[in-house]
């Protein structure tokens, strides 16, 4: 028998949003929140995203073009928005946008934006395929535009890169 009260509905979806407070053990030297802290909370999010929508197991395979624009303090309020932007055969590019306020305040402002890339894989570390995302709104339509570019440079980036790695 079924009990009523509980459901369990993981419907895959493109969007996930992660909000706490910073707490004083992310501190560094400057009294401000580390930015290793705030990777750390990059890749937990879109972690969480990329999971979701692939419903495996995924890994990090690339964090890119990561903007610290100002600093998040102690004690503020953090919300991290992760958003799919384009999926391929097996990866998942997961776009993040870091924000904080303070407590007392009601607006939140931009504080870090990168893309994440994950892959799909199984128990052996292989490749998995994953669900396509189909940009909607016109906005996701130029976002995915934005990977796409992003991801040709990343080639262009490790071709040029080939003649310097032993």
């Amino acid at each position: 028998m079924t009990n009523p009260f509980i459901r369990i509905a993981m419907k895959p979806t493109h969007k996930i949003t992660f909000q706490f407070i910073s707490e004083p053990t992310d501190v560094n030297f400057g009294g401000k929140v580390h930015g290793g802290a705030v990777m750390k909370w990059i890749d937990q999010t879109a972690y969480t995203c990329a999971r979701t929508w692939a419903e495996t197991y995924c890994v990090t395979v690339y964090v890119g073009g990561i903007r610290f624009y100002k600093p998040i303090n102690i004690g503020d309020v953090v919300k991290i928005d992760a958003y799919i932007i384009l999926t391929g055969h097996s990866s998942i590019h997961i776009a993040i946008d870091v924000y904080s306020r303070k407590l007392n305040e009601p607006t939140f402002t931009k504080k870090t934006h990168c893309v994440i890339v994950f892959v799909s894989v199984d128990a052996d570390g292989n490749p998995l395929e994953v669900k396509k995302w189909v940009p909607k709104t016109e906005q996701e339509k130029q976002l995915e535009t934005y990977a796409l570019k992003l991801k040709q440079l990343r080639v262009d980036i490790e071709e040029e890169m080939q003649s310097f790695i032993k």
